[in-house]
């Protein structure tokens, strides 16, 4: 594949069940991807401060994907977006690909954390957190999207157990609960960040008004964390 330097062009919400159709293959991980799509664009549309001209900028926003083994959402609000060029897509998952299975932030424009190993996205977000306050940088908001299954991962809850009392209210967390956790409590997402001193508001992951009104919360002086639900993963 040649990599082009092509103008990229922005798309709206309704372009995006194209662009993820446009990326095909045996492991694309379907349902990991469509539970993510609307909380994606929300998060880009309207409340990220990152484009792809200041993609470097020391004062943008921080998106980790955490939950990186169904990335095709991903790629397509990041096309939509412009910070990919759209011919990418077609060869998503191919040898000479940018695009792979899982991202890889050295290959893919506006990618913070290579990403695809549970549960260890929201501990690298609490330390760019921490990084950031170190130096000064307190504009900068760290978002960090996972699924309910990686709080099946103790490096989750440690994470959750110091952001809290660390006072890390630029730390925000995405939760998609897709009812696949396999030792979740039923309703408990949510009281288990509270327990540990967080913001934490649940809502309807594919209601977008909804989801703009949690994302943009006011949490003085602790972590916010929002419980997206969506379809179970195998209705």
């Amino acid at each position: 594949m040649t990599i082009t330097d092509e103008p990229r062009h922005t798309h709206g919400y309704a372009d995006l069940p194209r662009l993820m159709g446009l990326m095909t293959g045996d492991e694309k991980h379907g349902p990991a991807a469509t539970s993510t799509l609307d909380v994606l664009w929300v998060l880009y549309d309207r409340v990220l401060r990152v484009d792809p001209e200041r993609r470097d900028d020391p004062q943008r926003d921080r998106f980790l994907l955490s939950k990186g083994h169904g990335p095709m959402a991903y790629y397509a609000v990041l096309a939509a977006k412009g910070f990919v060029p759209v011919d990418w897509l077609p060869d998503f998952g191919a040898y000479d690909s940018p695009l792979g299975h899982h991202p890889d932030r050295t290959l893919v424009p506006g990618a913070e954390i290579g990403s695809g190993s549970l549960g260890h996205g929201l501990p690298i977000a609490v330390g760019t957190a921490l990084g950031l306050r170190a130096q000064g940088l307190h504009r900068p908001r760290v978002w960090v999207l996972i699924g309910d299954a990686e709080l099946d991962e103790g490096s989750n809850h440690e994470a959750i157990a110091f952001a809290g009392p660390a006072g890390l209210e630029r730390l925000h967390t995405v939760v998609i609960d897709n009812a696949s956790a396999s030792h979740a409590r039923p309703g408990g997402i949510a009281a288990r960040f509270e327990a540990a001193g967080w913001s934490a508001v649940t809502v309807d992951g594919r209601d977008h008004e909804a989801l703009y009104a949690a994302f943009t919360a006011a949490h003085p002086g602790r972590p916010h964390v929002v419980v997206a639900r969506v379809e179970p993963k195998n209705a």
